[in-house]
């Protein structure tokens, strides 16, 4: 949550009745994202089945995916034995879903996370097309097929495997992929913003690519050196086809592609490396440094 004071306000009388028909108890804890504005005193007035509400504000803000991270990274450290819901506090994540994908983890013990999958996208024709161009990228470079979000519920087992990757910096849903546990998704209907206008832009989303497959960096590292290393072979062939009497314009361009492939080739070997040596290291670990982002908790609501 970041400065989405309002549809929180909106968002959490949904949660509440969502809780009244699951017949468990539900705490929400709300991982405010460093935002310009303090949190409302009332903000949990309107909720009766609902248990405890706690807000935690975080020193500055870091980001979605880094505070799903630092949320996560608490439940953990308290010692919940508990399904986790990650859900966006805009709206969008609708409340009236979460039965379904708590059902769907309930039923299959073998199943560690559930996603919900969009249907289809709401967005702009542009922003669709963009879309789908990262979806195939993504899938060429990592081999990883993109269909989820954040929205999701996972067992108490999931998040003490995740909160020790610090791969779960970058991206939550990238590092369930690599985690290798095992998830399942539950096709849902994207709803719409309760209040306001979404933070994120196009540099935002961007970025936001970029960090899921930086989680897959050694995958992405070896594809592009073996793409790299058969354009350079086969520019090598077109470069000896041309010597060996082939017309004279092929033969300018196979140079140049032999050239810019070879450039490419050796990028991707220094890539791919360096991601290599980067292992022997862990960088941030969301179970062990998740509190130097902490700034406090506040609880709104005790549990009954």
């Amino acid at each position: 949550m970041f400065d989405d004071w309002e549809a929180l306000q909106a968002l959490l009388p949904q949660v509440d009745d969502v809780v009244r028909s699951l017949g468990r108890p539900v705490d929400v804890v709300v991982i405010d994202d460093g935002s310009t504005r303090e949190c409302p005193d009332d903000l949990a007035r309107d909720l009766h089945a609902v248990g405890s509400v706690r807000v935690v504000r975080l020193r500055r803000n870091v980001g979605h995916q880094r505070a799903i991270a630092i949320g996560l990274a608490l439940l953990a450290e308290s010692g919940a034995h508990a399904t986790v819901a990650i859900m966006d506090a805009d709206g969008e994540d609708r409340a009236q879903d979460l039965p379904r994908l708590l059902d769907r983890i309930r039923r299959d013990p073998s199943v560690e996370v559930v996603f919900a999958e969009r249907l289809r996208r709401t967005e702009s024709v542009a922003f669709r097309l963009l879309y789908h161009a990262y979806r195939a990228i993504h899938l060429a470079l990592t081999g990883v097929r993109v269909r989820v979000g954040n929205f999701s519920v996972l067992s108490a087992r999931a998040v003490a495997a995740l909160v020790a990757m610090p791969e779960l910096w970058n991206h939550y849903a990238a590092a369930v992929f690599r985690s290798r546990l095992s998830y399942a998704s539950v096709p849902t209907e994207r709803g719409t913003r309760l209040h306001g206008t979404s933070k994120m832009h196009f540099v935002s989303l961007v970025a936001h690519g970029l960090s899921a497959m930086s989680v897959f960096g050694e995958t992405v590292g070896v594809r592009l050196m073996v793409g790299s290393l058969a354009l350079t072979l086969a520019s090598a062939l077109a470069f000896g086809f041309s010597l060996a009497g082939g017309p004279a314009g092929p033969a300018v361009w196979s140079v140049v592609f032999l050239v810019l492939s070879s450039q490419a080739l050796v990028a991707s070997v220094f890539f791919a490396f360096a991601i290599l040596a980067s292992r022997s290291g862990t960088g941030f670990l969301p179970v062990r440094d998740h509190r130097f982002f902490v700034l406090r908790e506040r609880v709104l609501r005790d549990a009954p």
